[in-house]
C-alpha cells in the first residue's frame, strides 16, 4: 500500500471521501455536563448532537484523538501516510498526531509519516486532504508531496460565517468582549482563519446573508481565487449553502464549489446555520 490521508475528524469529508480508501478518520469527541458523550465517527447523527446542543447552557467540552488513537491509524501498512488535523492554535489535535509519529518511526522507520497543521479546520482540512490526493496519485514523491501541501496551506483562505457564537465563547475560540458585543448587538460576523491558524474578524454584518454577500465579495476581490475548487461546509442549512455556491460561481472565477455538511467537532462551533469556506 503506498499512501494513506489521515484526517481528524474536524474534516467535513464529502461523501465520496468518505467511500474512498486513501482516506482513514480518527475521532475527536464531544461531550455534555450531564455524562453524555459522542464520538465524532460514522455514528454520530448531527440532529441529536443539536438538538442536545439547544437543551443545554453550557457549550460541550470536546477533546483531541489521543496519541494511541492515530498510533492505531499509523498502523494502516501504508508505506507514506500524510496527516491533517485542525489548526494546532485551536485543538491538541496536531500535537497528539506528532508525538504518535514520533513514536510510530521508533518501530517503524522505512513508514514516512508528515502531519499538517491545517492552520484551519473543517472545509479547510477537506480541501488540504483532497489535494494531498491529487498528488500522490500523480505519483509525486513523498517529499514533493510534503512540500507543495505545505505550501498549499500558506496560501489556503478560510472564511467562515456562523448564526451563533454562544459556543465559540464559552470555549475560548474567540475574544470574549468581541463575542459579547456581537452577541448583545446581533450582529453576524465575517470571521476568517489568520496565517497562524487563530480566528481573526474579516468584517460584520446586521444579517448572516449581508455577512455570506461581504465573503463573495472577498473571494471576489482575491485573484488568486482564479480557477481554484471551494469547499463550503454548511450545518443544517443546505439551501443557504446552495444558495451561497450559486453567487460565488456567478461572481468569482473557480473552478468548482463543493458542499458538504459538517461533521461533530464542525457542528459544535459552525452550530445550525453556519457556514464554513476554504480556497
Amino acid at each position: 500500500m503506498e499512501y494513506k490521508i489521515i484526517v481528524d475528524s474536524c474534516c467535513d469529508m464529502t461523501p465520496e471521501m468518505r467511500e474512498d480508501s486513501d482516506f482513514i478518520s480518527v475521532p475527536l469527541t464531544i461531550s455534555f455536563a450531564d455524562g453524555t458523550t459522542f464520538v465524532d465517527d460514522k455514528s454520530l447523527i448531527q440532529s441529536e448532537l443539536l438538538d442536545m446542543m439547544k437543551r443545554h447552557e453550557d457549550a460541550p467540552q470536546t477533546a483531541c484523538p489521543s496519541p494511541q488513537s492515530y498510533l492505531d491509524a499509523y498502523g494502516c501498512g501504508a508505506k507514506n501516510i500524510y496527516v491533517v488535523t485542525l489548526s494546532a492554535r485551536l485543538s491538541g489535535s496536531y500535537n497528539s498526531a506528532m508525538l504518535a509519529a514520533e513514536q510510530f518511526k521508533e518501530s517503524n522507520p522505512d513508514v514516512n509519516i508528515h502531519v499538517f497543521n491545517s492552520r484551519s479546520a473543517a472545509s479547510g482540512e477537506t480541501l488540504l486532504a483532497m489535494r494531498l490526493r491529487e498528488y500522490a496519485r500523480a505519483g509525486m514523491s513523498f517529499d514533493e508531496v510534503v512540500e507543495k501541501g505545505e505550501r498549499f496551506v500558506d496560501e489556503m483562505k478560510t472564511l467562515f460565517v456562523l448564526e451563533s457564537l454562544e459556543n465559540l465563547r464559552k470555549n475560548g475560540r474567540l475574544k470574549k468582549l468581541q463575542a459579547i458585543v456581537a452577541i448583545a448587538l446581533r450582529i453576524k460576523l465575517l470571521c476568517e482563519a489568520t496565517p497562524e491558524g487563530e480566528i481573526g474578524m474579516a468584517g460584520q454584518s446586521l444579517s448572516a446573508k449581508h455577512a455570506l454577500s461581504k465573503l463573495i465579495a472577498l473571494v471576489e476581490a482575491d485573484e488568486n481565487h482564479k480557477g481554484k475548487t471551494l469547499v463550503i461546509s454548511q450545518c443544517a442549512n443546505p439551501e443557504r449553502a446552495e444558495w451561497l455556491k450559486a453567487q460565488l460561481l456567478k461572481s468569482c472565477d473557480l473552478k468548482e464549489v463543493l458542499i458538504t455538511d459538517t461533521r461533530g467537532i464542525s457542528t459544535v462551533y459552525a452550530n445550525s446555520g453556519g457556514i464554513i469556506c476554504a480556497y
